[in-house]
């Protein structure tokens, strides 16, 4: 049983819904990305989550909503922004990885950051109960990282990468690196800096369009100068092919095997090539909402979406 009452969910009564939609089963929202702040300090030109509100939940709704998800069946929660450490200089997504921890008893809590506002003491606060940090880094040329916006400052990229891999040795948080391939750096060896730098994954993403975000009239992003084929995608993974923690990600996977929970908490569907947001599930409950996520829970399963996600399960050498 869980400690919080959780209002909205699992009324006596049947909500109405379309008949197409009630039939279907409605997929388990193992693995979640909470998106809880749109606000970012970098200006990366492909982003596709972009500042479109300042809008984020009361510290107790966001709990209230976890709930849920966990009494759900969620397993895994990533907290992603926007930047999620700009929110009370980190306090706030320290608070949640805290309670999804040890209030919700979660076998992995994750964050993905840019990691240009994550300081030590962070660490020494939260770092027992985060499983994995995900720092996002496109390119291991500082000049290359100018030109797509992952900078603010004077600040070198690379060298935070490589302080907050150490903090997490240090603090035992297994350590994630995320990369977009896109035109500024798809012709790029990662090879040396990836196995030196040894994460336990290795996401390299390609780069997608998604209007209203990063495409089309109402963007704040134009990523079409970013844009790849697939065939360059191809290329530059055969170049990594022998870095043994890559896990690619086409545009494809991407659309379809994601749970993306908005600064809302509603579900994001982006099969259409946007994003359609749900009702929220503080208001219809998980199952409800979930039904029009348009997430593909095969797709998910067949790109490795389910792995060793528990930093107590992976045995690494701290």
């Amino acid at each position: 049983p869980l400690p919080l009452p959780l209002p909205g969910w699992r009324h006596s009564a049947p909500r109405p819904q379309p008949e197409q939609e009630w039939d279907e089963v409605s997929p388990t929202p193992t693995s979640v990305n909470y998106h809880f702040t749109r606000q970012c300090n970098y200006k990366c030109g492909f982003c596709f989550h972009t500042a479109k509100t300042s809008f984020v939940l009361p510290l107790e709704e966001a709990k209230r909503g976890l709930a849920m998800l966990k009494e759900a069946g969620m397993e895994k929660i990533n907290f992603s922004g926007g930047e999620p450490f700009l929110q009370d200089r980190g306090e706030f997504v320290g608070k949640l990885v805290q309670f999804c921890k040890q209030e919700l008893e979660l076998p992995s809590v994750s964050i993905v950051s840019n990691g240009s506002l994550i300081r030590k003491q962070w660490f020494e606060k939260y770092g027992e109960y985060l499983d994995i940090l995900a720092i996002s880094c496109d390119s291991f040329d500082e000049d290359v990282n100018v030109l797509i916006g992952r900078r603010q400052g004077k600040k070198n990229h690379v060298e935070n990468l490589h302080k907050l891999r150490q903090w997490c040795r240090d603090y035992a948080v297994a350590f994630k690196i995320n990369s977009v391939i896109n035109r500024f750096n798809v012709e790029e060896d990662m090879n040396e800096q990836i196995k030196t730098l040894n994460p336990v994954r290795w996401k390299v993403f390609q780069c997608l369009l998604i209007e209203g975000e990063n495409s089309g009239e109402d963007a704040l992003r134009e990523a079409e100068k970013f844009v790849i084929s697939d065939e360059d995608f191809d290329r530059f993974l055969d170049r990594h092919k022998d870095v043994s923690c890559l896990v690619p990600e086409s545009n494809q996977k991407m659309r379809d095997s994601y749970l993306i929970l908005d600064e809302y908490m509603r579900f994001l569907n982006c099969r259409n090539g946007r994003k359609e947001p749900s009702k929220s599930i503080l208001d219809v409950g998980v199952e409800s909402a979930i039904k029009f996520s348009g997430f593909d829970e095969k797709m998910f399963l067949r790109r490795g979406g389910k792995y060793v996600w528990s930093k107590a399960d992976m045995k690494l050498d701290w």
